[in-house]
């Protein structure tokens, strides 16, 4: 690849990367307007209404403002950021492979989505109780700072969103060539313990809360790998034609 096509490709990368900045920018705009009102909704959830939110410093609230804010550009902007890097791959693919990347986008936003509200609505709340039930057994008296709240939230909520990514990862890795079958029935035990770990690390350490995660994660690996092999044996009966 010569100088001249180098700088094509950093010229449409710069353009991409200027499309998801502006919605970065207008999306934290619309999240620093909405965040007042997404922190009281949150408030008022059957979770959070018998803890006491406090400051321990004047920067506290200005710190969860800003959390808040940047969660909602985050979601916002990452619909469009998939969807730029699929443009920028775009020329490089055949119609084929473009038309079968696309819808990529939207599942794993939707998986995201879906990984954040099961640990937000379940995960969480159990997180909640057993540290509550844990500070009382020892006789501590219970005063919750904002900002180690949403801190714990924050590292409970987007571990699970991530790790609900997995099936578009083992499908699009599948599709690519890297991963077939045999090297998923080859990985389905190291599998099972990465995942869970990671169960382990989310969840609190009793063993009902600790099952309602895992068990939930190896079921999306099961799912997720079906659907690869599925998809696999699909490109391997489709005939190579000119878009192939």
């Amino acid at each position: 690849m010569g100088q001249e096509e180098w700088l094509k490709h950093l010229e449409e990368a710069r353009k991409r990367l200027a499309t998801v900045a502006v919605c970065f920018v207008l999306s934290l705009c619309a999240g620093l307007y909405a965040a007042p009102g997404l922190l009281r909704y949150l408030k008022s959830r059957p979770a959070n209404a018998e803890i006491e939110w406090n400051v321990f410093s004047f920067t506290d609230g200005l710190m969860v403002y800003m959390k808040c804010a940047m969660l909602v550009a985050a979601l916002f902007t990452l619909p469009v950021l998939l969807h730029q890097m699929w443009l920028f791959v775009r020329p490089g693919l055949t119609d084929r492979e473009a038309r079968s990347a696309l819808p990529y986008i939207p599942a794993a936003f939707g998986l995201f989505i879906g990984g954040a509200s099961f640990s937000y609505l379940v995960v969480f709340p159990m997180m909640l109780g057993f540290l509550q039930k844990l500070n009382q057994s020892i006789g501590a008296s219970e005063t919750y700072g904002i900002d180690r709240y949403f801190s714990l939230m924050f590292s409970i909520v987007f571990p699970m969103a991530i790790a609900f990514e997995l099936p578009v990862i083992l499908l699009f890795l599948t599709r690519i060539g890297l991963l077939t079958p045999e090297r998923l029935r080859q990985t389905r035990k190291y599998a099972y313990v990465g995942l869970t770990i990671v169960g382990a690390c989310i969840s609190p350490p009793d063993m009902l809360s600790h099952l309602s995660v895992t068990i939930p994660l190896l079921l999306l690996f099961e799912i997720s790998a079906l659907a690869a092999g599925r998809q696999w044996r699909l490109m391997r009966r489709r005939p190579s034609g000119p878009d192939g």
